[in-house]
């Protein structure tokens, strides 16, 4: 009985794992590397997560279409849940960029961080015209006064070598070190 039981099982199983996903998945990714580290005032940053608009925030990969819809990619999707994604390869960006120790949230030392970054993305799009757009705001808060606080609107744009998803992986990859030179600006010593 043990045996049918398994047999049954097994039999109802095969179909399910035929029909796996078959999406290509995409990682955020970037050429850019820092030449030297900026030197900044504080000696640790604590990145908050992202705050992403609803089509940035979904699995699917979007781009826009002439007239300025946005599309998924058919079969693509990001590897990672795009809030952690993005967050991840924006503290990597300034750690790679920075003379600071950073992590995202949750802060992992018993110390606070020096600084707090949160960033607030209001466009995230592989545009039509051949460029990503990545633009919003972003805060510093410095609890302890380690650098003065400010909140600061930015826009950064980078080049696609096309609108397929490698090419918008690696663009989004590229913008996410521009927002972070920019904020290492505001840092810096």
């Amino acid at each position: 009985m043990t045996q049918r039981i398994l047999a049954l099982t097994l039999a109802a199983a095969l179909p399910l794992m035929s029909c796996g996903d078959t999406n290509a998945r995409f990682p955020i990714t970037s050429d850019a590397v820092a030449v030297s580290k900026a030197r900044v005032a504080v000696r640790t940053i604590e990145v908050r997560d992202v705050s992403l608009p609803a089509y940035a925030a979904a699995s699917e990969i979007v781009v826009e279409q002439e007239g300025g819809a946005l599309f998924v990619v058919p079969k693509s999707i990001w590897a990672d849940d795009p809030v952690r994604g993005v967050t991840g390869a924006l503290s990597r960006s300034l750690g790679e960029r920075s003379t600071a120790s950073v992590a995202s949230e949750p802060w992992p030392l018993a110390e606070p961080a020096d600084v707090r970054v949160e960033v607030r993305v209001d466009r995230m799009i592989a545009k039509s015209d051949g460029q990503f757009e990545l633009s919003g705001q972003f805060a510093i808060a410095a609890p302890d006064g380690a650098v003065r606080e400010s909140v600061e609107r930015f826009a950064v744009n980078a080049p696609m070598a096309g609108t397929e998803p490698a090419a918008v992986a690696k663009a989004t990859g590229t913008a996410i070190d521009g927002l972070a030179d920019l904020i290492l600006k505001k840092l810096r010593r």
